[in-house]
């Protein structure tokens, strides 16, 4: 059997992927209340730069990630802290393209009590293993407004790198256009982030667990 007889079908059917502090389960219409208390930690939806449903507006976007879902345009999943078992945010495989084998991860949030310690870097590591050892894609992109500083940096940290910016990309909810920073992993290059995501996901354990 060769690697390729082993790759999963694309695009992405819904999976479950599990890590040591989170998991990240297929989203479904049930999840609108734990992701509307997770948006109210730190009002995300009023950071202008994003695109976060308001709680109100939880139970509509779920309906629509599902549709894209149904399209085969999405993937979306809920983000879980495995030690509480609360939501605390969302994440998904997006601007999936069949032929190629790309496709991007976005559309990320968390409350802003599960934005520090390992969370997101095992998050990412859990997607990127299963997208380039699983489903065989030759590139992962990651986007972002170009304003949101913290979220390029994050990007970076992870190993992906910039590739160009989109000017007036997109159109926001407020009628604002939107530049946007667009970055990449390569196939070729995923051992080599993986090991750096590996090291950094260790460290940043024993701070949490020093920390505690």
């Amino acid at each position: 059997m060769t690697a390729v007889d082993t790759l999963l079908p694309y695009p992405p059917e819904p999976v479950t992927l599990a890590g040591e502090v989170v998991a990240l389960r297929p989203l479904a219409a049930e999840d609108a209340p734990g992701l509307a208390r997770a948006v109210e930690d730190g009002r995300l939806w009023e950071l202008w730069y994003t695109s976060v449903p308001s709680p109100d507006e939880v139970p509509g976007w779920i309906a629509k990630s599902l549709e894209l879902q149904a399209r085969g345009a999405a993937l979306p999943f809920a983000v879980v802290d495995r030690a509480s078992g609360r939501i605390v945010g969302s994440t998904r495989y997006m601007n999936i393209e069949t032929e190629l084998r790309r496709l991007e991860i976005g559309t990320t949030f968390y409350a802003a009590g599960a934005q520090r310690g390992p969370l997101n870097t095992e998050a990412k590591l859990l997607l990127l293993t299963h997208a380039f050892e699983r489903l065989g894609c030759v590139a992962v992109e990651f986007r972002t407004h170009f304003m949101n500083q913290r979220s390029r940096e994050a990007i970076a940290k992870l190993g992906a790198k910039q590739d160009g910016i989109l000017r007036q990309h997109r159109v926001l909810p407020d009628g604002s256009r939107r530049d946007t920073v667009v970055f990449s992993i390569l196939d070729h290059e995923w051992p080599t982030v993986r090991r750096h995501l590996h090291f950094r996901l260790a460290r940043l354990r024993a701070a949490a667990n020093g920390a505690d």
